[in-house]
C-alpha cells in the first residue's frame, strides 16, 4: 500500500471532517439559537478556512499522521477525543467567546454541539481508516518488513508463531540473522538465513525493514548488548521475547489481543506534540539568533582574521542523529594546524587556543555558528554534544551505551555541558555521558527550558569549564 497516499487521505477526510462539523455548528447557531438567516458568505468561508488549518495544525502537533498503519483503534479514539476536547476549547474561546448572547446557557448548548459534532464525525471517518487498515494487516495486504535475530529454540517457535497466525499481527518476516554460524535445519526450512546479526544494518537497509525481534536463547543473553547498540543506529522498531520475570514485573504491554506477546524496546518518553514543537522553536530561535547575532558575527570573524593566520570558521566532522555525518561549525579559535598530528582534546590551559578564542569559549562565542546546524536540521539547542567519529568510536568500545546519544539530535547545549562542562579526556568524557543518558530518558519541553536557563547563567558568569 501506498503510505503517502494513504496519509493523504486521513488528511482529507480530517479536513472533510472539520468542514462538515463546523458548517452544521454555525448553521445550528445562526437558526436555532440566534434565529437568523444561515448565510454562506464571505466571512463565513474566511472562518472555515481558519477553522481547517487550526485543526490540521493541531493534527499535525499531535503526531496523527505518524505511523498511520500501526494505530490502535482504541488509542485513536481516546486521541481523538482529547484532540477534540482541547481544540473545541480554544477554538470557542478564542473566536467565540465575544459572540452576542442572551445567556450562558447558550454558551454551555454551543459547546456541546461543537464538541459533539467535530468528535463524532472526525472518529467516525478515522475509526474507518483504522478498520480497513487492520482487516487489511490480518490478511496479510499490508505487513511491516521483519528480521529475526536468533536461530535457536525460541526463534524457531516465534516464526512457526507468527506464520500460522489465523490473523497476522502484521510482521512478514523477511528471514533470520544467525548469532554464530550454526546452521540450523528446522529453521532454514521455514525461513531464510540472511547473514549474521553483525550485518544487521546492511540487510535492515537491504530489505528496508521496520521491525526487528530478537529471540535469544538463555544462553545467548551475553550477545543482547552488542546487537542493541547496533539497532540504536537506526529507526526500526525492536521488540523481544519475554521472559517470565518480564511478565511477572508488568513489562509485557499487548497491542493486540490476538498478537504475540512481546516487549518494545524503542518506547519514546516524550510525546509526539512536544517534539514537534521543540523542531518549530528549533527552527523559529535559531532564525532569530542568526538575526541578532549578525554583528557580533562579523566583528568575531575581524576579530580571528586579524589575530592569526587561518579561516575564519572551523569546520569538522561530527556523529548526530542515527549515527548521520554531519559538519559542525565555529568561529575557528585555535592556531592553525593544532591537530597536524591527530586528533587531541583541549584543556584549560591547551596553549594552542589563541587569546581570543580562549574568550570565545569562556562565553561560548565559538559555539554561536551553530544556530545554522540547527537550521540545516542537523542540531538542536538542547541534545547530547556531537563527538567526533574518533573519539566516538573509542567510546563505543568502552560501552554500548554511547550509541543510545544517536536516537535524537545533538545539540549546542546539554545536560553533560551544564553539570559537568567540555571533556578533556575519554574519562571525563564517560563521565559526562550518564547526564545525557539521564536526559534522553527524562527528555521534554521542560527540562530543555531549564537546561537553557542554566546555560545562560554558566555564560554570564563565566563559570563555563
Amino acid at each position: 500500500m501506498n503510505k503517502q497516499l494513504r496519509t493523504f487521505k486521513y488528511i482529507f477526510f480530517d479536513s472533510l471532517s472539520a468542514i462538515i462539523a463546523w458548517s452544521i455548528f454555525i448553521y445550528f447557531r445562526s437558526e436555532k439559537i440566534e434565529n437568523v438567516e444561515f448565510s454562506a458568505n464571505s466571512t463565513f468561508f474566511m472562518n472555515l478556512s481558519l477553522e481547517l488549518i487550526f485543526w490540521l495544525i493541531i493534527y499535525f502537533f499531535t503526531g496523527f499522521y505518524k505511523d498511520i498503519y500501526k494505530k490502535s483503534r482504541l488509542n485513536e479514539l481516546v486521541k481523538i477525543l482529547g484532540c477534540s476536547l482541547i481544540g473545541v476549547t480554544i477554538l470557542f474561546f478564542g473566536a467565540l467567546l465575544d459572540d452576542v448572547v442572551i445567556n450562558y446557557t447558550q454558551y454551555y448548548t454551543l459547546y456541546i454541539v461543537l464538541f459533539s459534532l467535530h468528535f463524532s464525525i472526525t472518529a467516525f471517518f478515522r475509526l474507518l481508516f483504522a478498520n480497513q487498515t487492520a482487516k487489511l494487516i490480518h490478511q496479510k495486504i499490508i505487513g511491516f518488513n521483519t528480521i529475526i535475530i536468533g536461530n535457536g529454540g525460541k526463534a524457531l517457535k516465534l516464526i512457526e508463531e507468527l506464520k500460522n497466525e489465523k490473523k497476522s499481527s502484521g510482521h512478514k518476516i523477511i528471514g533470520y540473522l544467525d548469532l554464530d554460524g550454526v546452521k540450523n535445519k528446522q529453521l532454514d526450512y521455514i525461513s531464510r538465513n540472511l547473514g549474521n546479526y553483525q550485518s544487521v544494518l546492511e540487510v535492515i537497509k537491504k530489505y528496508n525493514i521496520e521491525d526487528v525481534i530478537i529471540a535469544l536463547d538463555k544462553n545467548e543473553h551475553s550477545k543482547i548488548e552488542q546487537i542493541l547498540h547496533k539497532l540504536e543506529q537506526t529507526n526500526v522498531f525492536i521488540k523481544v521475547i519475554p521472559e517470565m520475570y518480564d511478565i511477572l514485573i508488568g513489562r509485557v504491554k499487548l497491542d493486540s489481543i490476538l498478537g504475540t506477546p512481546l516487549i518494545k524496546l524503542n518506547n519514546d518518553s516524550q510525546p509526539e506534540w512536544e517534539k514537534r514543537v521543540k523542531l518549530l522553536l528549533d527552527y523559529f530561535f535559531a532564525f532569530l539568533c542568526v538575526v541578532i547575532f549578525f554583528p557580533v558575527f562579523i566583528i568575531c570573524a575581524i576579530i580571528i582574521k586579524f589575530e592569526s593566520p587561518g579561516p575564519i570558521i572551523y569546520k569538522q566532522k561530527r556523529i548526530g542523529i542515527n549515527g548521520k555525518i554531519f559538519t559542525i561549525l565555529k568561529f575557528r579559535s585555535m592556531y592553525l594546524d593544532s591537530e597536524k598530528d591527530g586528533p587531541k582534546l583541549s584543556s584549560m590551559s591547551d596553549n594552542r587556543v589563541t587569546k581570543f578564542g580562549r574568550f570565545m569559549r569562556k562565553v561560548r562565542l565559538d559555539e554561536t555558528l551553530q544556530f545554522f546546524n540547527i537550521l540545516n536540521g542537523d542540531m538542536s539547542f538542547v541534545g547530547p554534544r556531537p563527538e567526533r567519529p574518533f573519539y566516538a568510536d573509542q567510546l563505543t568500545k568502552i560501552t554500548a551505551h554511547y550509541s543510545k546519544l544517536y536516537k535524537v539530535k545533538p545539540g549546542i547545549t546539554s545536560l553533560g555541558m551544564v553539570k559537568y562542562g567540555y571533556a578533556e579526556n575519554i574519562d571525563q568524557m564517560l563521565e559526562r555521558l550518564k547526564y545525557d543518558l539521564i536526559y534522553i530518558k527524562n527528555k521534554s519541553l521542560l527540562i530543555d527550558l531549564k537546561i537553557l536557563i542554566h546555560t545562560i547563567v554558566i555564560i554570564v558568569e563565566r563559570k563555563g569549564k
